[in-house]
């Protein structure tokens, strides 16, 4: 089912954000670095979206409900869900699920069957969306894993004004010869 106009999502808003920054402030943690250098995963883009759909759901406690897993579908096929997936010898190891607004790329859920792979994802996608004219990342929450990579929170208000600004914006995201483009998105 394709979204239609009027069709809304109520957001949730936080009095801070977190962001991963997309500048020098980005960090990889020293123990990471011999699996970025290695062909241990090959990362993908939307070629198994409701496999890590699937993934980010299936834990003990999981906020991905069935109705949220159907919502997460339908954005998906209007072209504003995407996975990033890594692969390895064995298949799908790990992957990342987001929405893409404009400059503006939201992690909404990460999982991994084998060790690194989502650190890996994480690292890449970083480096993809500086490349591609992406302005901002933002991780909802902060945690302790994502203070790592050199996560930082700012109010909401700081970060209205930076998404106001990402959003009005096209960018790209590549991996190999998988692209997107997230188109600009103009209404408030």
């Amino acid at each position: 089912m394709a979204l239609k106009p009027g069709d809304c999502l109520q957001l949730c808003r936080s009095r801070r954000r977190a962001l991963l920054p997309l500048d020098e402030g980005f960090h990889v943690p020293r123990s990471l670095r011999r699996w970025l250098s290695g062909d241990h995963f090959q990362l993908r883009l939307n070629q198994a979206f409701d496999q890590v759909l699937a993934g980010c759901a299936d834990r003990p406690s999981t906020w991905i409900s069935p109705e949220l897993g159907r919502l997460y579908r339908r954005l998906h096929a209007a072209g504003l869900a995407h996975s990033v997936e890594a692969r390895d010898q064995s298949g799908l190891a790990g992957g990342l699920l987001a929405i893409g607004i404009g400059a503006c790329w939201i992690g909404e859920s990460m999982f991994h069957r084998r060790s690194q792979a989502s650190k890996v994802v994480l690292v890449r996608l970083v480096e993809a969306l500086r490349v591609g004219g992406f302005e901002l990342f933002d991780v909802q929450l902060s945690t302790p894993h994502l203070e790592r990579f050199g996560c930082v929170e700012i109010s909401d208000a700081a970060y209205i004004g930076r998404l106001r600004q990402a959003r009005r914006r096209r960018a790209t995201l590549s991996f190999g010869d998988e692209s997107l483009s997230s188109e600009p998105w103009m209404r408030e």
